[in-house]
């Protein structure tokens, strides 16, 4: 990337009426530099089977680059058109509930052999047309790409080949799995049943992991389909997603996104989030730093909120603050889906930049001092390069897991909400991050791991976390963690297995805590925060120091947070689900002995902090206020250039942020 990209998801197909040119100059006027088209509209640009017509690309393309406009253009594959459903019935999914019907979007089997047919020959057709038209600068793969539960008879004997690969023989797979459990047992392999109805987890569990390969085989079958056509200059992306709830909220558990990215040029991702009085920052830093890390590379947001819903509207500022935020977490792109709000359909409601009557309204007009801002600092914030000391390691394998065993019988908690309950803090705190996963084999350039909840995982994979502390690395683990292996075998040794020595403790009983604290309240939260809840594990320390004992007339003789010195590192272990005070006290404290306290830290949310390094060489501060109430902060960073106002700043001097605003700073 040579400049900031800003940008639209647009679709002429929707349009009531004509007004193309109309919004054409209406995106010059808001600074729009590139559009992405032609992802969602499958069955316009092939009406009947085998019957193509491309006019309305073809007419979007030129009038885009006759404005001055780049082009991003989608392989129209997730929305199947009904000519193929009626003719194919059975490219639709079958799942746990059952065949599919049609209607909703990715709802189709990507695996099955006729949908892949039908839909290499819409990439070709589409993507032969467009590939030497100037206006493309790069090609998005289908869109949020994921399994969507696929699990017909076909996947199943896909699965069948699999496991016939990952073990030896039946006997390997029985005894690894526990299948000899209620007659599970699968003595031939013509008799391996469909994994539907599974009531082992192991075996649910691996099917899931194989759903995910699913995946990175799609998207890389893709991807290689658009490289054959690909010219010099152009890239192309895939649009990853995350967890849902009701925005986006962590790691997506049906796609494996370090592994599907792989073939990508730049990885891309679509970040939702609450607003207004709810607006934290805080989806956008994590959906920011989990595709930064998929490549340790600038990524693109191909999709983000304007409007969105009623409740979400920005207040004035928020929009502004929501753009940059994102450049500062990496991101080289800032998208909105999408540019006009539909008039009917499933997502009349989920609104544009532009409202239903297309008139300029108060988001536009802000959409506009974004634009010219960003054509303004492009080089300076283009390509801003981010060194993190602080890693935080999820697993999809963990979250399927859990997924399956859960904490408790009462409790909504899932993996996610652990890793929300560490990173929130560590973002809270002014902690930059990367997100690593199983696969990576280095721990170098990190002083400390955060590891949330790893309740599956590999002997390897723990033996590099106690490498890691053995080197003098700080690795801070949550409950749940080192309990069983990577096919969810719980081990049979004291917990947490192969991590019990790095920590210093043990333990073999767990239980739910009902009014349950921390005895004296040891990290001064008071008597609100200092409550457990969800889940506590019964631990006896060896080594370990005790940061925190339990308050209970029957449980108060076991730990419940240590710290262990271990080699030339330490092991923090906490073996229960504390209020995020507490967990921010704990981290703070890792923090600081870890030698990774400093002025960044000495603010804390609402106001926070982002840097990097821009191509000049020079060193590029956020400075976010994320309250509806103004605040100020003394500048401890030295002399320096704020790049919003063009103004110099002196060291030691008081900055003050708006409500909702912010600054930066180049040094």
């Amino acid at each position: 990337m040579d400049k900031l990209l800003y940008g639209v998801a647009y679709y002429d197909e929707y349009m009531p009426y004509e007004r193309l040119d109309k919004d054409i100059q209406m995106m010059k006027d808001a600074g729009i530099n590139v559009v992405r088209i032609a992802e969602s509209t499958w069955s316009t640009h092939e009406p009947q089977s085998g019957v193509f017509d491309f006019s309305s690309v073809d007419r979007v393309l030129d009038a885009m680059h006759a404005a001055g406009i780049q082009v991003i253009v989608g392989t129209p594959t997730y929305a199947v058109p009904t000519w193929m459903v009626k003719e194919h019935p059975g490219v639709l999914a079958t799942t746990v509930q059952g065949p599919g019907k049609y209607g909703a979007r990715q709802i189709m089997d990507i695996t099955h052999p006729t949908f892949l047919f039908y839909a290499e020959r819409i990439i070709r057709k589409l993507i032969s047309r467009v590939s030497r038209h100037p206006a493309v600068i790069g090609y998005q793969t289908d869109n949020e790409t994921k399994h969507y539960n696929t699990a017909g008879d076909n996947v199943q004997l896909q699965f069948v080949k699999y496991m016939r690969n990952k073990f030896s023989s039946l006997d390997e797979l029985n005894k690894e799995f526990g299948l000899d459990y209620w007659s599970n047992r699968i003595n031939s392999w013509e008799d391996f049943p469909s994994v539907v109805g599974t009531i082992n987890g192991s075996l649910g569990a691996e099917f899931a992991k194989f759903q995910r390969q699913l995946v990175t085989d799609f998207l890389a079958w893709q991807v290689g389909i658009v490289n054959e056509y690909k010219q010099e200059g152009q890239f192309v992306t895939q649009n990853f997603d995350f967890d849902w709830r009701g925005y986006s909220y962590g790691i997506q558990g049906d796609v494996d996104h370090f592994a599907a990215s792989k073939p990508f040029d730049i990885t891309s991702v679509d970040i939702y989030h609450p607003s207004q009085d709810e607006l934290t920052g805080i989806e956008i830093s994590f959906g920011g730093d989990v595709a930064r890390s998929t490549k340790q590379s600038n990524y693109l947001v191909l999709e983000t909120e304007a409007q969105a819903f009623w409740h979400w509207v920005p207040y004035p500022g928020q929009l502004r603050l929501q753009a940059f935020s994102h450049l500062a977490s990496g991101a080289n792109m800032v998208a909105y889906w999408h540019w006009h709000s539909l008039h009917n359909s499933f997502e009349t409601y989920w609104k544009g930049l532009l409202s239903h009557d297309f008139e300029p309204n108060p988001v536009y007009n802000e959409a506009k001092t974004i634009g010219r801002d960003f054509a303004r600092l492009s080089p300076q914030l283009v390509n801003l390069k981010k060194t993190n000391r602080v890693a935080v390691l999820f697993s999809n394998e963990a979250l399927t897991a859990i997924k399956w065993f859960g904490f408790n019988f009462t409790s909504d908690k899932k993996y996610n909400d652990v890793v929300r309950w560490m990173y929130d803090e560590l973002y809270k705190m002014n902690i930059g991050c990367d997100l690593i996963d199983p696969s990576a084999e280095s721990y170098e350039g990190y002083d400390v791991i955060v590891v949330p909840a790893l309740y599956a995982a590999s002997d390897a994979l723990l033996e590099r976390l106690n490498q890691f502390v053995q080197d003098g690395g700080h690795v801070v683990y949550s409950f749940k963690s080192g309990f069983a292996n990577e096919h969810i075998k719980v081990r049979s040794t004291r917990q947490p297995g192969l991590i019990s020595e790095a920590c210093g403790i043990s333990y073999n009983l767990f239980v739910e805590p009902k009014n349950v604290s921390l005895r004296d309240d040891p990290f001064e939260v008071g008597e609100e925060q200092n409550q457990i809840h969800t889940w506590m594990e019964l631990i006896t320390p060896t080594t370990a120091e005790v940061l925190a004992w339990y308050d209970h007339a029957h449980w108060g003789e076991y730990a419940a947070i240590t710290q262990n010195a271990y080699g030339k590192g330490k092991a923090t272990y906490v073996g229960c689900y504390t209020s995020s005070e507490v967990i921010r006290k704990v981290l703070e404290s890792v923090m600081k002995e870890a030698g990774l306290w400093g002025a960044d830290q000495e603010l804390a949310f609402p106001i926070i902090v982002k840097s990097g390094v821009n191509e000049q060489g020079n060193t590029i501060r956020y400075f976010f206020n994320y309250s509806d109430q103004a605040t100020s902060f003394v500048n401890a960073y030295g002399d320096g250039t704020e790049l919003l106002a063009g103004t110099a700043v002196s060291g030691g001097h008081n900055i003050e942020l708006e409500p909702w605003g912010f600054c930066i700073i180049e040094q």
